[in-house]
């Protein structure tokens, strides 16, 4: 019983990627932007994650987030307004989660790790706005798959330096002191305050290397 239980979940699973294809195949260029459910629409993190959202989607990128409240909603509102779409990756919760309003193209995950990968797979950029566990648990993977190689290279911007500084002086100061990673990989990493040092981060990165923002499928490895 147990057995037929298991291969079922395999089934989930499979069902949940290939939906999760074949609905994102044509949103490039794209980015995904990560943050906390828990900023009130006062905070000025949920204003400042509504802004740049508006931005990339006024420059043709579809925003992509986890499709929650928070700065997943703020996300998904500023791309609502603007001309590109506006995709939200839900996952079932006990607590926190519930899709927000502003979703063009919305999708409902039960597993983290297939949503995770549909959040990685289809962006050329990856923006994180402060948030918790749940944030510093896709910008971790995100940086393995990078700095192994797993992934090609994309900008990695991290928006607020008042929130992130302390963790990129850890990275500098410990990690990269007791060689558990080298000083390249954290060169990964952009740290910016405001909307237009995001645009900026990507289209100068997108400028100076040979790859292409639509180019970017073909070459994952493990994603």
């Amino acid at each position: 019983m147990a057995t037929q239980s298991e291969s079922w979940r395999v089934l989930q699973i499979m069902s949940e990627f290939v939906e999760g294809f074949d609905r994102l195949a044509d949103i490039a260029p794209a980015a995904t932007i990560f943050g906390s459910a828990r900023f009130p629409e006062q905070h000025p993190y949920y204003v400042l994650a509504e802004k740049i959202a508006y931005e990339l989607s006024q420059a043709g990128f579809s925003v992509l987030t986890g499709g929650g409240p928070g700065i997943m909603e703020a996300a998904n509102r500023g791309a609502f307004s603007g001309k590109s779409k506006s995709v939200g990756l839900n996952i079932q919760l006990p607590h926190e989660q519930h899709a927000n309003a502003y979703q063009d193209l919305s999708l409902n995950f039960r597993y983290f790790f297939v949503r995770k990968v549909m959040l990685v797979r289809y962006a050329s950029a990856y923006v994180a706005l402060p948030g918790g566990f749940g944030t510093l648990d896709e910008l971790g993977e995100l940086l393995t798959l990078m700095q192994t190689q797993k992934i090609p290279r994309a900008p990695i911007i991290l928006v607020k330096k008042e929130f992130w500084g302390g963790l990129l002086d850890w990275f500098k100061n410990t990690l990269v002191t007791h060689k558990t990673i080298d000083d390249v990989d954290v060169d990964l990493i952009t740290l910016v305050d405001e909307p237009q040092a995001v645009l900026d981060t990507i289209f100068n990165f997108y400028e100076s290397s040979t790859l292409a923002m639509r180019d970017k499928e073909s070459l994952f490895k493990y994603i």
